[in-house]
């Protein structure tokens, strides 16, 4: 009976430790903290083997390089951490309290009366990949979707209208980011720089990018490095449906 106990006990740490590196790599996903994540783990990997074999030389001084690299995650790290654990109970947990309909109407009553008026608009909603490092390169915002909030950034002359907004679960995390221009060579010259955007950022992640063309009051909308034009509000709410939780398509 004993024996059965330790196995459980041991079975139970494993989960817990498994569980914990999940989460903080949830966290440092599309962070620039996930490539020294990663370090970490393999000397910590390393660290294991040579103590098991015997290396007492060698585990000593990973014993202090591991005991650093953890200080200096903590020390350089500092502000996505903060970020991450406000996500907790901000972001991750409160988006099952808020519909996701409600935030699709949002987003699309603001693109099409920002439409009318023809004024430009680039909205890009986060998806599996984290768009933390383009979230840094704008204004943190970090309020609720509202549709007149998206149209007061977007009008002319004001300090955000320029560069995007990124939206992430049921906030507007950031105004004003800059986000990577398409490479692709196959893509009309014609495109204005918003455009270009909206693909770049669709290239490199899983985001869905919706664009106001500010000539024309077009709406599109880039995924996976495609561009659809001339959506009308029927057909951007289905896009917006079906693919703005993509967890829920799996049955999660």
């Amino acid at each position: 009976m004993t024996s059965y106990l330790k196995l459980a006990k041991i079975l139970i740490e494993i989960g817990i430790l498994w569980f914990v590196y999940y989460v903080i790599l949830i966290f440092a996903r599309g962070t620039r903290g996930v490539y020294v994540l990663r370090g970490i783990i393999l000397i910590t990997l390393f660290f294991v083997i040579t103590k098991q074999v015997g290396f007492e030389r060698i585990n000593w001084i990973f014993t202090k390089i591991f005991a650093l690299s953890i200080l200096a995650f903590l020390i350089i790290f500092q502000q996505e951490i903060r970020r991450g654990l406000a996500n907790i109970g901000q972001r991750r947990w409160s988006r099952f309290f808020l519909k996701e309909s409600e935030i699709i109407n949002e987003i699309t009553t603001a693109c099409f009366l920002l439409s009318m008026r023809k004024i430009g608009a680039l909205i890009a909603i986060e998806r599996e990949t984290r768009l933390e490092n383009y979230i840094e390169s704008g204004i943190e915002i970090d309020a609720r979707v509202n549709s007149e909030l998206l149209m007061t950034i977007f009008m002319p002359n004001t300090p955000l209208h320029d560069g995007g907004i990124i939206v992430a679960g049921e906030r507007i995390a950031a105004s004003g980011c800059f986000f990577p221009l398409t490479q692709n060579p196959k893509v009309s010259t014609t495109l204005g720089t918003r455009h270009r955007a909206a693909l770049g950022l669709s290239e490199e992640t899983d985001a869905i990018v919706v664009v106001v063309s500010e000539e024309t009051g077009g709406v599109s909308i880039a995924i996976g490095g495609r561009l659809t034009h001339d959506l009308n509000r029927e057909s951007l709410e289905r896009v917006l449906g079906n693919l703005y939780r993509p967890d829920k398509k799996n049955g999660k």
